[in-house]
């Protein structure tokens, strides 16, 4: 333990358990704990939903920093310039973080790491967040993956991944000088919250954002959720899926320690779950880690076509149709229900996700980067892995992606996964009295049933915005015209 303080920088991190920068810095020194919210134009914005997550998320850290006996600094500006003055100001002599993945973090990570190093400062950065760094997995021909199959048997035959870490019994303070005390902002002043309006209320209903909310999460979803997850996490309409994608987007919780406590409550009989729900669960969190795999290696993802050929494909200008989407006004139920589960909650069910993107895409002809950039807006699990590599697995253009031909069609998608209707009716209200005969495709029920469900089709619901049968053809000829050039 030396005086110099140490300075841990919190970024995607945001927990005390299994943090091996926080483990690493409290060997260096009394505890700088940092974060900033950064506003560089290298970096995409957080979109408005993940915002409102990162507040609470920040709040629910900060609290249990202080309850440790440390506190978070927290400011806002540009790294690149923040970071190296704050070492200067408080004589910090060792700085810690965990790795992010997309081009711009790492580019930046890598100029702070330089600088510092020069001026006698020992940096270290670690990896919090995946199961495996996206450069150590690779093919036989030394290569990064492109399937999805081959990268996660290449991942299992590596072994369990390693333990997680627990969270320190106390943390050391530092005392950090005054003006820089001066400069330190509230969460509050980060303006994260929607105000006016207000649209967050559906959010604040359905989530507990922080560590603790992470693990309250996981441990419902093993005692009520996996049991039959293999087949049911397909089912909207049922509460069988973790919904841990926001706890992982911002660090609350680590996949390592996601697994173990998964193998540990399977191997106890702690959970119901059985080994083919854990194995296809285990699975889910492999897609992440390719999803990042992907990123790593092809930067540009987000914007980029991973399969280029994809560069020439005529997309519609369909603004109409667009806007019916994005407010789920499509005429489409299962579509419909998607979207406005997505805006009043923050987050879509997994299935509906894929079953509303096709239909962006392929129904209506539409580039994939529109629905990728209206997600990263409105989703609190906006992830720059998952969001773009899913997308374009969808889209056809991705790695390991869906065949172009392969166009989901929202009415037998939604009478395969909601059966009864229970998640339609939820969240698009105008339908709840129609029959479950005719609660995916309302237009074919007879004038009887609609008037005595309260329907009017074109008045208080919408009638299709598009006939499956045409956007299924002019999908497949745009696919053919791109494959012949």
């Amino acid at each position: 333990m030396t005086a110099h303080p140490a300075l841990l920088w919190f970024r995607d991190d945001l927990r005390l358990s299994d943090n091996p920068a926080l483990r690493a810095a409290l060997d260096h020194g009394p505890l700088i704990c940092l974060y900033i919210l950064d506003t560089a134009t290298q970096r995409r914005e957080l979109g408005g939903a993940a915002r409102w997550w990162l507040s609470r998320s920040l709040q629910a850290l900060s609290q249990a920093i202080a309850a440790k006996g440390g506190e978070l600094l927290i400011l806002r500006g540009d790294p690149a310039e923040l970071l190296p003055d704050i070492v200067e100001r408080t004589g910090s002599s060792y700085v810690a973080w965990n790795r992010r993945y997309d081009g711009a973090a790492i580019a930046l990570d890598r100029a702070l790491k330089a600088k510092l190093t020069e001026t006698g400062v020992e940096v270290e950065s670690f990896n919090a967040n995946l199961l495996n760094e996206p450069w150590q997995v690779k093919t036989k021909a030394d290569g990064p993956f492109k399937v999805f199959t081959p990268y996660w048997r290449a991942v299992r035959e590596g072994g369990e991944p390693s333990a997680p870490l627990p969270a320190p019994a106390r943390l050391s303070k530092a005392t950090l000088p005054a003006a820089l005390r001066k400069q330190a902002l509230t969460i509050a002043d980060l303006a994260l919250q929607p105000t006016a309006p207000d649209w967050a209320s559906g959010l604040r209903d359905a989530w507990m954002p922080g560590e603790d909310g992470a693990q309250d999460r996981l441990g419902t979803f093993l005692d009520e959720g996996i049991a039959g997850y293999r087949e049911g996490r397909d089912r909207p309409d049922k509460l069988s899926t973790s919904r841990l994608s926001p706890h992982l987007r911002f660090g609350e919780i680590s996949p390592r320690q996601i697994w173990h406590a998964t193998r540990g409550a399977l191997e106890t009989g702690e959970t119901p779950g059985s080994a083919a729900d854990i194995e296809k669960f285990f699975s889910e969190i492999g897609w992440r880690e390719f999803s990042y795999h992907l990123l790593f290696h092809n930067p540009d993802l987000a914007s980029v076509n991973y399969d280029r050929r994809f560069d020439a494909m005529a997309w519609a200008t369909d603004e109409a149709g667009l806007k019916a989407w994005r407010k789920g006004l499509t005429g489409y139920p299962i579509v419909d229900a998607g979207l406005r589960e997505l805006w009043q909650t923050g987050w879509m069910h997994n299935r509906v996700r894929m079953i509303t993107a096709s239909f962006l895409i392929k129904h209506l002809l539409t580039d994939w980067r529109a629905g990728e950039t209206w997600f990263w807006d409105t989703l609190v699990d906006a992830d720059p892995a998952n969001n773009p590599a899913s997308w374009q697995w969808v889209a056809g253009s991705g790695a390991d992606a869906a065949p172009y031909f392969r166009i989901f069609n929202p009415v037998t998608q939604g009478e395969k996964f909601d059966p009864k209707g229970d998640y339609v009716r939820r969240f698009v209200p105008e339908l709840a009295k129609l029959g479950d005969r005719f609660i995916h495709r309302p237009w074919d029920a007879p004038a009887s049933e609609l008037k005595q469900a309260g329907i009017v089709l074109g008045q208080n619901y919408p009638k299709p915005v598009v006939a499956l049968d045409f956007g299924r053809r002019r999908a497949l000829d745009a696919f053919a015209a791109l494959r012949s050039e």
